[in-house]
C-alpha cells in the first residue's frame, strides 16, 4: 500500500482536508481502492454517500461508539444517529483543542 495514502477502514471518523466540505467530520461507510464512501447524516446521507479520494481525508480516530459498531457489523444505521454521534465527537475534539 502507498505510504502517502492513510490506512482508513470502515467505521473510522475522518475529517475532509480538501473541497467544499473541508473541515467536516464524516463516518467511513464504504471503501474502494482509491476512494472512500463518507456519510454525516446531514448533507451526505447513508443513501447518497460522498465519494472522496483517500488522500483528501485525514483519520481523526477509530470510533468505538455504538454507531461505529453498527456500521462495522452492517446493521441498519439512521442518519440521525450519525448526526448525533458526529456532533458529540466534534464538541469533544473542539474542547480538547481549545484546552491545549
Amino acid at each position: 500500500m502507498d505510504p502517502a495514502i492513510p490506512d482508513i477502514k470502515i467505521s473510522d471518523v475522518v475529517v475532509s482536508t480538501a473541497g467544499r466540505d473541508q473541515g467536516e467530520l464524516f463516518y467511513v461507510i464504504g471503501e474502494e481502492p482509491l476512494y472512500l464512501l463518507l456519510a454525516n447524516g446531514k448533507d451526505r446521507s447513508l443513501d447518497k454517500p460522498k465519494r472522496k479520494k483517500r488522500k483528501h481525508v485525514q483519520k481523526v480516530l477509530r470510533s468505538e461508539t455504538r454507531v461505529a459498531d453498527k456500521i462495522r457489523l452492517g446493521d441498519k444505521v439512521l442518519n440521525g444517529e450519525l448526526r448525533r454521534d458526529l456532533a458529540f465527537l466534534a464538541s469533544h475534539l473542539q474542547a480538547n483543542n481549545l484546552g491545549g
